[in-house]
């Protein structure tokens, strides 16, 4: 059965009626605009299918990024590891895409900040419009004409192309993007859940765009449920959604917000739930043991750029501060900020300690000296490794140390002071371990990242 939510939440509140009853459907899809009332609809029927004592062997994370049908079949048919309920689910699928969703993807591609997600959506669009990405690297999507574009993705005049299609698609050539990773065969999903997932295992979706035509939507809609959040129209729609749902979520923590408090979370979220809900999480977690929330409150905590988090997270690293890079790591997973992202700047940071290393090991940096400040550096340092090396920095791109800006370089060389050769190469290798486990197991991103962490700062 199909559910069109509202700002009332009445048919969510159907569905959770049935399943404290006891009627447990075998699958369900929660899709739409309002990402944050998925994500609390997700939690709610998540919990009453399987409590919170009975996950650690019976409750099973895949990421859109990475889904495979063949292994999600493989999972449902497979009993839980000790009896009882065991629950698969698949967090941003994509497999509902199709070329009537190819504007919504576009739009999403164009508007996203967020680089890797959009690489996400880009490639999924490739598959879908029948392009490669080898067709449109060095400027081959320029002989895509107007009106192949309009005939591939309707209703969608291609115009302002040239002002992100470049750039996604630089982004994923050097990224090296696979296209073999973005297939689609979504039958054999269809044929198992119309037969008959074994009984106690449950699938569970979420999705952003779909096409209501897909036979999989409808065979979902006939064999489990399907909830839809379109998007809160009308700011004062927003703001009472957004106060019925903090009320809930400030009385739990026994807080409150003072009202310049409110009109200062507004400013700077424009009322939108989603960023509203991350914002007022971490007021809670910033006030501690006090109750009321104020305006000077909303100024320290909220507001900070994606940049700067992604900053306080490699420093928090290099600095061994585990509490500062537990709480950053939250912060950015909060914003949207995709686990493969983050694990690439993890990466990135890493090699650039242990190029430095290697630069300071070889002897051809005597003068170097970690008390040093930057001007010496610069003066005495930085000629040493434009000779040696051939590099200018400055360009801030690229994986070598020396094809950065100066001051990173700076920081690498004192930063590396702090860690051995050996941690270094054992701290890459975790990393590998969790690039794998992340692309190709259910496990759960956060906790995989956590746990690196908590390996490096200990």
């Amino acid at each position: 059965m199909v559910f069109q939510t509202g700002g009332d939440g009445e048919t969510l509140k159907k569905v959770i009626g049935n399943l404290r009853e006891g009627k447990v459907a075998p699958c369900y899809l929660l899709y739409g605009e309002e990402e944050y009332m998925i994500k609390d609809a997700l939690g709610k029927i998540t919990d009453l299918i399987l409590p919170a004592g009975d996950r650690t062997l019976s409750l099973f994370y895949m990421d859109g990024e990475n889904e495979d049908v063949d292994r999600l079949c493989e999972s449902l048919l497979t009993p839980p590891l000790i009896p009882g309920k065991k629950v698969v689910v698949i967090l941003n699928t994509r497999i509902f895409y199709s070329r009537k969703t190819l504007p919504d993807l576009v739009q999403k591609i164009s508007d996203q900040s967020n680089p890797a997600r959009a690489a996400m959506y880009f490639m999924t669009f490739l598959r879908i419009a029948g392009w490669s990405l080898d067709d449109l690297r060095d400027d081959g999507w320029k002989k895509i004409s107007d009106e192949e574009w309009h005939k591939t993705v309707e209703r969608d005049d291609g115009k302002n192309r040239e002002t992100w299609l470049p750039g996604i698609v630089d982004f994923c050539v050097s990224h090296g993007l696979d296209m073999e990773r973005y297939r689609e065969d979504t039958d054999r999903l269809e044929d198992l859940l119309r037969k008959g997932i074994p009984e106690g295992n449950y699938l569970i979706m979420t999705a952003e765009v779909v096409d209501r035509k897909k036979r999989l939507f409808k065979a979902i809609s006939e064999l489990g449920e399907i909830l839809y959040f379109p998007q809160v129209k009308g700011e004062t729609r927003q703001k009472r959604m957004l106060m019925d749902t903090a009320k809930d979520l400030l009385a739990k923590r026994e807080k409150r917000l003072t009202p310049n408090a409110w009109v200062a979370i507004g400013k700077k979220t424009g009322f939108s739930l989603r960023n509203s809900v991350v914002a007022i999480e971490k007021l809670i977690t910033y006030t501690g043991e006090r109750t009321t929330i104020e305006e000077r409150d909303v100024e320290e905590v909220v507001g900070k750029t994606r940049e700067g988090t992604v900053f306080d997270l490699t420093a928090a690293l290099v600095e061994k501060d585990l509490d500062r890079a537990l709480l950053t790591l939250r912060d950015l997973l909060d914003q949207g900020v995709h686990h493969l992202l983050i694990l690439a700047m993890i990466v990135r940071e890493i090699r650039f300690l242990l190029q430095a290393k290697i630069f300071i090991s070889s002897g051809k940096l005597s003068l170097f000296n970690p008390d040093m400040d930057y001007n010496q550096f610069q003066r005495a340092v930085y000629p040493l490794i434009k000779e040696w090396t051939g590099h200018a920095g400055g360009k801030g791109g690229g994986e070598s140390l020396t094809a950065q800006h100066p001051y990173v370089i700076y920081n690498a060389l004192r930063n590396s002071e702090r860690f051995s050769f050996n941690a270094l190469i054992s701290y890459l290798e975790y990393l590998v371990d969790i690039d794998i486990a992340l692309k190709s197991t259910m496990r759960d991103p956060r906790l995989l990242l956590e746990k690196f962490f908590i390996k490096v700062c200990a």
